[in-house]
């Protein structure tokens, strides 16, 4: 194979090239983000067909949420050592082989190992995405091309969800892993012709197993910590083992990545103040895309009995409008603060979380289709600009670095954001129903009254005197667990509100930075 710079290609086929290439890399970034969040809504469906609960269930999301973390941490050696072109192409058959397996899959163990595998490769696609669209875009149009980038990012995962219903609807389960292979295909033919080989001179350099062993180490230990809190109890010492070896390994890894000479993460990046600060913006925008999209299709198959294609369709006007607002995002970027941006975009996701804590039963479709859209809107305006800001702090060599670890950050705010905010919902829901069964007194005249009135009905419908009470008895313990669980989703959307307004600190900081042209 002949090589092929970013320049010969450039030659080849003329200023329409960074189209070509973005084209390509958006494909691959769509495809494998499609597969994120799609899998939200078959969550019922497949429990109900491997039979296992919730928190073996969640592995499904944070399992892979929890691979995308490490795999974006080898996106820099990958290119470094083997060019663009075949890292590409080679990522993208090892996600379709994963796509296969996973709709195969004889078990839930089987599931979710071939969900791990297309979350590494997901993490992977992301920086080298982003990348590409900084090499080949100038300074002055970056924000438009971060715009593009962030289209594939969030429309991929907002759109899972009602394509996954749809699908569920018509066929089953298993063909939501199906829907991404043509994509994938599509993708391989573009970066075999599009992208460059192998650029950078000299050896290869070696790859830190080292650090990835620790890094992967460490997120395993602590999320199945974190994942078998409700199940084993918070103060069991499993539990707290489980945190702590994750806790060592942490430190660990910060040592060693930061004593060899060619680390897997290059630490030295966040001696950026701005650069930091915007990793720290991107941990909060990743809790609040993954969050909202595992909780909101979450409430409504719970608690308002819909059925995967409606929740489903609940996301899809929030995931059009934001496709069409990144690109146009992206384009104001270029002229405007990514302090204003950034800002304005927390401000926006904080409001719509504060609508989302006043859910009830009775809340009905569009009003939360519009506050699910308006949240939508704010991570597009905010996206573009982040992604531009924390670049453009750092120096051309470490750009590849910069890229993996703001996508780092982002993903490791989105797993972790799912993870918590299942612990928060549960605890909450325990709270609010151990408060609620207090009051459930004989001296409680709304609670005797329902009883009786439940006890009439049952006796009109010929159930047997002697079972009416327990009946009753059973009917209102229903009432109170749906009364406690939407209590706890109101409290985890308060969470997210107040966790996005306290965001706008760092926010404030990132955009202390303005670069000159000479360093942009």
């Amino acid at each position: 194979m002949k090589p092929e710079s970013t320049d010969d290609l450039f030659k080849r086929f003329g200023p329409n090239y960074r189209w070509f290439a973005t084209i390509t890399v958006m494909l691959g970034t769509l495809s494998a983000m499609l597969t994120t969040t799609i899998v939200n809504v078959a969550l019922p469906d497949i429990m109900g067909a491997f039979g296992v609960g919730q928190d073996r269930a969640q592995l499904l999301s944070t399992g892979a949420l929890a691979a995308m973390t490490i795999g974006m941490l080898v996106n820099a050696w990958l290119i470094h050592s083997f060019g663009q072109r075949q890292t590409f192409i080679i990522a993208l058959c090892i996600f379709f082989s994963a796509l296969a397996l996973a709709g195969l899959a004889p078990n839930d163990t089987v599931l979710i190992y071939a969900r791990i595998v297309q979350g590494a490769i997901a993490g992977m696609l992301q920086p080298f995405a982003m990348y590409t669209m900084f090499r080949v875009f100038p300074p002055n149009q970056r924000g438009l091309a971060m715009g593009f980038y962030g289209m594939t990012v969030l429309l991929g995962p907002a759109l899972g969800p009602s394509l996954g219903g749809v699908i569920i609807a018509h066929f089953n389960w298993r063909y939501i892993f199906y829907v991404a292979m043509p994509i994938c295909v599509a993708a391989v033919m573009m970066g075999s012709l599009f992208l460059p080989t192998r650029e950078e001179k000299g050896p290869r350099m070696k790859f830190d197993w080292t650090g990835f062993f620790l890094m992967t180490f460490s997120m395993t230990a602590l999320l199945y910590g974190l994942s078998s809190g409700q199940r084993e109890g918070w103060s069991s010492t499993y539990v707290i083992s489980m945190v702590g070896i994750a806790l060592i390994g942490l430190s660990a890894f910060l040592y060693w990545e930061l004593s060899t000479p060619e680390p897997l993460v290059n630490l030295r990046v966040f001696t950026s103040v701005p650069f930091s600060a915007a990793a720290a913006v991107a941990c909060i925008f990743g809790i609040g895309l993954f969050g909202s999209t595992y909780m909101v299709p979450l409430y409504v198959q719970t608690l308002q009995r819909y059925t995967p294609l409606d929740s489903g369709l609940l996301l899809m006007p929030a995931g059009i409008i934001m496709g069409i607002s990144m690109p146009i995002a992206g384009f104001i970027s270029d002229r405007v603060s990514a302090r204003i941006m950034v800002i304005v975009g927390l401000a926006c996701f904080g409001a719509s979380s504060l609508w989302l804590a006043h859910v009830d039963a009775n809340m009905t479709f569009w009003n939360m289709a519009w506050a699910v859209v308006l949240s939508r809107v704010a991570l597009a305006i905010m996206k573009p600009s982040l992604n531009v800001a924390a670049l453009r702090a750092l120096r051309p060599e470490h750009l590849s670095q910069g890229a993996g670890m703001i996508n780092f950050a982002r993903q490791l705010g989105g797993a972790f954001g799912v993870t918590l905010l299942s612990v928060t919902l549960d605890q909450r829901t325990v709270f609010h129903s151990s408060t609620i069964t207090a009051t459930q007194t004989a001296g409680n005249s709304t609670t005797t009254e329902a009883l009786r009135a439940i006890r009439e009905i049952l006796a009109r419908s010929g159930l047997p005197d002697d079972l009416q009470a327990a009946g009753a008895i059973h009917y209102l313990g229903k009432v109170i667990h749906a009364q406690a669980y939407t209590a706890g989703f109101r409290d985890s959307f308060l969470v997210v509100a107040i966790v996005f307004l306290v965001a706008m600190i760092p926010a404030w900081i990132m955009g202390r930075h303005v670069p000159n042209r000479r360093e942009a």
